[in-house]
């Protein structure tokens, strides 16, 4: 299922959608606020430019939304049907889980972004 030529691989692992050797973003860790959203400008590996055009990436805002809505649901559905909680506990718990998860949605969203447009490409993968 996560397999290299797969498209959910570069989606959870945020790597090039044309080959999957190397990571789109300069760190791999999404908490490092200050670098979360920093990407390398292309792939050393097969030379794909990650900014399609400027502002290119303003498209996966679209896609944040609903991956911020599946995390949230994903939220509403533990604390109510697993641990009992009041509506108060929910809302706070959805809240937190946006909050915390804030940097793993964006990175997400762009991923998912990128990978409508690009596709694997085997050959590429081989350089």
């Amino acid at each position: 299922m996560f397999k290299k030529g797969n498209k959910l691989y570069s989606i959870i692992k945020g790597v090039c959608p044309k080959c999957h050797e190397e990571s789109m973003f300069k760190n791999k860790n999404p908490y490092i606020l200050s670098e979360a959203l920093s990407m390398n400008e292309s792939c050393s590996n097969c030379g794909t430019k990650y900014k399609i055009e400027p502002s290119f990436f303003y498209g996966s805002m679209y896609v944040s939304y609903p991956v911020g809505i599946a995390f949230a649901t994903a939220a509403f559905v533990i604390s109510f049907f697993i641990f009992k909680a009041s509506i108060h506990v929910i809302f706070i718990s959805i809240i937190a889980t946006l909050i915390v998860f804030m940097p793993v949605i964006l990175r997400l969203s762009r991923n998912i972004w990128i990978n409508f447009f690009m596709h694997y490409d085997k050959n590429l993968a081989k350089k």
